[in-house]
């Protein structure tokens, strides 16, 4: 999915003309803490509704204030990923879309392009998430897929991260499986050297296969 296709057309964006007390209104009616102040087509930047609730004297026109705007976009081409990468960047609320001559396309609003995200990972439908810790230098997600899957088990999406907060700043992958019970992937990926951080599911192991589990990490500690 590429930007053009994120491109929400009921968010409304501000103009120069515009003064600062309808900037207010306009983000507090629409609960955007950000928008896009643009001229027809001419991108200017995108807005903060507290930079502009710290102006004196809201009868201003946003033209005549200059306020602090953030001069990141996205083109119409780029991929969901790039957007979501340049969102986390910045830390935007929305993003503009601009087209391939640079002219003001629309906008994107962060909790859109998060929900589409999800949807692109598969995240809708049934199944477990494995966390792996991953050496960058043995990374392969070929061998990696063919010991999930000699359990008959698929991979509906990954995603690898650098110096994750959440894991003491190791690398991770984060395997989206379409099976709930994947106690026999865990003891494989285990059995192979391989670090699993967490998993994320809704059967839970029973007893004697979190006995049996337990006593291979053991062993693997040797």
């Amino acid at each position: 999915m590429i930007a053009s296709e994120l491109i929400n057309h009921t968010i409304p964006f501000l103009k120069s003309t515009d003064s600062i007390q309808k900037g207010i209104e306009f983000m507090e009616d629409n609960h955007l803490a950000q928008m896009v102040l643009a001229d027809e087509q001419v991108y200017k930047g995108i807005l903060n509704l507290n930079n502009l609730e710290e102006v004196d004297h809201h009868e201003k026109l946003l033209a005549d204030v200059q306020p602090d705007l953030i001069q990141t976009y996205a083109t119409i081409n780029q991929h969901i990923m790039d957007v979501l990468q340049i969102v986390q960047v910045n830390d935007l609320k929305v993003v503009a879309v601009l087209d391939n001559d640079l002219k003001f396309a629309g906008t994107i609003s962060a909790s859109d392009l998060l929900f589409q995200f999800a949807k692109t990972l598969g995240m809708q439908e049934n199944g477990a998430i494995v966390v792996l810790a991953i050496n960058e230098l043995d990374y392969s997600m070929a061998e990696i897929a063919r010991h999930v899957e000699s359990n008959n088990v698929k991979i509906i999406s990954s995603f690898y991260s650098t110096n994750s907060e959440e894991f003491n700043f190791k690398n991770t992958l984060t395997l989206k499986l379409n099976r709930k019970q994947i106690n026999n992937v865990v003891a494989t990926l285990a059995r192979f050297g391989y670090d699993v951080l967490a998993t994320y599911s809704n059967e839970p192991l029973d007893n004697s296969e979190k006995e049996n589990y337990d006593m291979l990490i053991k062993y693997l500690e040797i």
